[in-house]
């Protein structure tokens, strides 16, 4: 990952390099209890660096806080934060999004990409003709599926599933990448 610590931001809120300054990881659904917890759903596949002394930032404009307690419960997860011990201090964090900063992200391994890096990138086959550009990924239970917007805009959008016999080369320096086209027959 690079160190952005010298970049500016430009007046939308993005680190110079088009990348967002703040990540979401949770969403606060409501308060729990009378102590200060809030019900949160996550939004990391990384819930293990949401931890105790973990500074977030809650909601649009970024509030500060730090993480005190977290804990499990069934399908969501229980935080209480620091400086929070009412169930009204936490009331108006109903609905809010929790963010950590951009530098915070964990270094992945080779070949695995965060969604972020991926959605802008322009698509080409291996024989190196533009297909357009990747607009959303889709989740599915096997794998993950590319939609690229055709440059032409008048084509309908292309479906890529991101295996590796398919996903070629991926460089997010160039903000390139080449795949295989299925043949359907």
């Amino acid at each position: 990952m690079q160190n952005k610590k010298n970049e500016r931001q430009d007046q939308s809120g993005l680190l110079n390099n088009g990348k967002p300054d703040f990540l979401a990881v949770a969403k606060i659904h409501k308060p729990h209890g009378l102590n200060g917890e809030v019900t949160v759903g996550l939004l990391t596949d990384f819930p293990e660096r949401l931890i105790k002394g973990k500074r977030v930032y809650i909601g649009e404009t970024h509030i500060p806080s730090q993480i005190d307690t977290i804990r499990k419960m069934d399908k969501k997860y229980l935080i209480k934060f620091t400086d929070h011990y009412s169930r009204d201090s936490v009331a108006s964090f109903r609905n809010q999004i929790v963010y950590i900063p951009y530098e915070a992200l964990p270094v992945l391994p080779d070949n695995e990409y965060y969604h972020h890096d991926l959605i802008g990138m322009r698509v080409f086959s291996i024989e190196d003709q533009e297909i357009g550009v990747l607009i959303e990924i889709i989740r599915t239970g096997a794998n993950d599926v590319y939609v690229i917007k055709p440059n032409n805009q008048i084509e309908k959008d292309v479906l890529i599933p991101a295996i590796r016999s398919v996903v070629k080369k991926v460089d997010i320096k160039n903000n390139k990448m080449t795949v295989k086209l299925q043949e359907w027959r």
